[in-house]
């Protein structure tokens, strides 16, 4: 490699980082470096064959369609991710793609960010296990991923130019896990990194995220791509640790970085460190590469209809409504436009051109030998129309049973802007409560890509499907859990609030004058929710089955309490009497933290099938993570308790058992502006400190005992030597006593 590089020419190296097209690297075909073809493609491959743009204005080859993020995250299930990854890869293989840009694993903070459908999860945990799965599927079969966007994209409003303000522990325990578990277990060969800036430095000129985290700390040895556009200064972005510049931008980055390299503002070895990393990622690709394989897209159809069903969330199902009968019962009414017209993916960049598409009203028809009959009830413009609502009142009125399918229009969510509410259309809440005046049997089936407030359905419709925005299958899916061929398998990955109000991030949203600051700090999610103690319509982990699962047990075992690890044996059994699969969540508290923490984190899940009586004993394993917040001193677990819960959501917790760690005591690190507490606090500080006042003919504890520490423990020691020097008209200079002073605790 480092020879290649070196018959390299300066325009040459400079043309690689830099390139090609909207899609293409540039080759060097003097070198017989061939160019690599990077597209879209979180849940499905979206080349496009002539020169385009980037949010979908140009038509795509057809590809499978999969469910988005929102459908997939709901799953909870990796292996299915990674089935779903191999598939993907396949695709791009025979459309000639190299790198899939994806998965996005970006944490929802707030309901109204726009492209919340294209990322996993509100909490990082289960976004950096479902992402790892999703890579590792498309990597074995030879593809290229990006794992994007990093770091802190939680929003589309000024998306190119907002400063995400965010204090480091949040980024360490929120924003970034996700990202690191990644790279440590799936080696994804490319990073993407984000438009917006991070602490006031744009994401693509940021050496703390590019270098300093993601080499340095996580291993990371692929190449960090840029998001399409987000490059203000490509010279600034190659010192900062960008390799390649997508997409092209003509001569004018290329010419920049010649210019700085001749001028000595850009050292040459790291344009060529960044060639390296490049070329690295590009042979690897290319010299495991095989024939391209025969593409069974029916089979890859049928698979995006069994994520669709098992990513489905059944959050009501009062009176067992669901499942209906197919074959015995009256006129079944099929209200709502979405069931003729889906609403099955996002709008922008991932927009993809599907291999066929499937309606829930034809897939109903077919599979029942009932009488069927449609309304539209509404339109997507979102005006009311009294001719339809009358005709959808009537259809219901003179029905068994009325299927309604709501959600959320095109035009109310997409890539590059956020919501500004989270309800659903208001003509359609109208028509529901019509409907539910003249025909209680009401099971409400979603499509929407963000959460979206249920007030005025829940309590209406006796049965609630989300099924979020579930692919080209997802009709075909809608009719399989309708009458039982199916289980709706999905669990929430985000907690479903009763109102905008409610949401973590409600009062720091979208920012102002260019600045977001993320004043929740850690409380994002249900972690905000219960920390708050609020009520919410659906917590997060939450989805019910067509049958009951009971957690009978669990056992946590430490093989070494001097050390944070534990294994959490777990009995489940299905006590209803149909087969399905529960989802079984673990979540740690610690119980004696000193700094503030979240009441419980998710740090284990697993998802088992059951036939009707069978019982499981189920495994997760908890490592020093799973105990750990990030302090001063780095990952810090404390000895003390921890309670591990365990249990089918993060507010349905049955099974707890407390344990104790003996790990050892992390000091903290004492420097210049540390205050008494802190010196208080600290083993040997405590010790120094004394033999320093006894030397100042002081009482060993007259600032560490129960009245003086509450009321000066706040106040640097440095401030308290000053008040002592005038006091006491002692002359010495503070600052040679506060050196000497953290010397002896070096020493000590």
């Amino acid at each position: 490699m480092h020879q290649l590089i070196a018959e390299m020419t300066l325009e040459e190296k400079a043309g690689l980082v830099s390139g090609a097209a909207f899609w293409s690297t540039r080759p060097v075909e003097r070198l017989s470096i061939p160019a690599v073809t990077m597209t879209d493609g979180p849940h499905g491959v979206r080349m496009q064959r002539q020169s385009a743009d980037h949010l979908g204005l140009n038509a795509s080859e057809p590809a499978t369609c999969f469910p988005t993020a929102s459908s997939t995250g709901s799953t909870w299930n990796p292996e299915l991710l990674a089935e779903m990854g191999e598939a993907l890869a396949h695709e791009s293989r025979a459309l000639g793609v190299d790198i899939l840009l994806g998965p996005g694993v970006n944490i929802k903070r707030s309901p109204l960010c726009g492209r919340n459908f294209e990322y996993f999860s509100e909490d990082p945990f289960h976004a950096g296990v479902m992402g790892a799965a999703f890579v590792r599927g498309v990597q074995s079969q030879g593809v290229g991923t990006s794992l994007k966007h990093f770091a802190a994209n939680n929003q589309e409003t000024d998306r190119m130019r907002i400063d995400a303000q965010v204090d480091e522990r949040t980024l360490r325990e929120i924003y970034f896990p996700a990202f690191e578990r990644i790279i440590r277990e799936a080696a994804p060969t490319t990073v993407m990194c984000s438009y917006n800036k991070v602490n006031g430095l744009h994401a693509s000129q940021n050496s703390w995220l590019l270098t300093d985290m993601l080499r340095k700390e996580w291993g990371f040895n692929g190449y960090v791509v840029s998001d399409w556009g987000a490059v203000g200064d490509p010279v600034a972005a190659v010192a900062a640790g960008l390799d390649l510049e997508m997409p092209s931008t003509g001569d004018r980055s290329v010419n920049a970085i010649i210019e700085a390299v001749n001028s000595g503002v850009l050292d040459e070895s790291l344009l060529d460190l960044a060639v390296s990393r490049i070329l690295t990622v590009h042979e690897n690709l290319l010299s495991t590469r095989t024939s391209a394989p025969v593409v069974d897209f029916d089979a890859h159809h049928a698979l995006a209809g069994r994520i669709a069903a098992e990513g489905t969330v059944l959050l009501s199902n009062e009176g067992h409504l669901l499942p209906l009968s197919a074959a015995e019962g009256d006129t079944i009414a099929v209200i709502g436009e979405f069931a003729r017209t889906p609403r099955y993916q996002g709008a922008g960049s991932s927009h993809v051109n599907p291999t066929r598409l499937d309606d829930a009203l034809t897939a109903i028809q077919a599979a029942t030998t009932r009488t069927v009959e449609f309304a539209a009830g509404f339109t997507f413009d979102g005006d009311r129309n009294e001719q339809l609502h009358a005709e959808a009142i009537a259809l219901a009125a003179r029905s068994s049973v009325v299927v309604m399918f709501l959600g959320l229009p095109p035009q109310n969510e997409s890539e590059g802007f956020d919501r500004s509410h989270i309800l659903l259309p208001e003509t359609q809440r109208n028509l529901l409560d019509a409907i539910a005046r003249v025909n209680r049997n009401i099971v409400v089936i979603l499509s929407n890509g963000g959460a979206v407030s249920l007030q005025g359905i829940i309590g209406t419709a006796p049965s609630i499907l989300e099924m979020w925005l579930g692919g080209q299958a997802s009709g075909t899916a809608a009719a399989d859990l309708i009458f039982g061929t199916a289980q709706p398998g999905g669990r929430l990955a985000e907690t479903i609030p009763h109102s905008l109000a409610q949401t973590p991030a409600f009062v720091n949203w979208p920012g102002e004058n260019g600045v977001v600051r993320y004043g929740e700090g850690l409380y994002v999610g249900y972690r905000w929710y219960d920390h708050t103690e609020q009520d919410v319509a659906f917590p997060f982990g939450y989805g019910l089955s067509y049958t009951t699962f009971n957690c009978i047990s669990m056992t946590v075992t430490v093989p070494d309490n001097t050390k944070a690890q534990a294994s959490v044996e777990i009995s489940v059994t299905n006590a209803g009497n149909r087969a399905g699969a529960e989802v079984v969540q673990v979540y740690v508290t610690d119980n004696e933290a000193s700094v503030s923490r979240p009441r419980r984190e998710l740090k284990g899940f697993t998802k088992v099938w059951l036939e009707p009586g069978e019982v499981k004993n189920l495994l997760v394993e908890l490592d020093e993570r799973a105990f750990a917040f990030w302090g001063t001193a780095g990952w810090t677990v404390e000895p003390g308790t921890f309670t591990i819960h365990a249990g089918p959501n993060s507010r349905d917790l049955p099974l707890a058992e407390v344990l104790t760690l003996n790990v050892p005591q992390q000091s903290t690190i004492l420097d210049t502006e540390s205050t008494l507490q802190e010196w208080a606090s600290h083993p040997a500080g405590l010790t120094v400190l004394k033999q320093a006042m006894i030397r100042m003919g002081q009482s060993a504890d007259a600032l560490t005992n129960e009245e003086s520490l509450p009321i000066f423990g706040s106040m640097p020691l440095r401030t308290i030597l000053g008040f002592a020097q005038q006091a006491n008209a002692v002359e010495f200079d503070v600052d040679e006593a506060l050196a000497n002073l953290l010397s002896a605790v070096e020493s000590a």
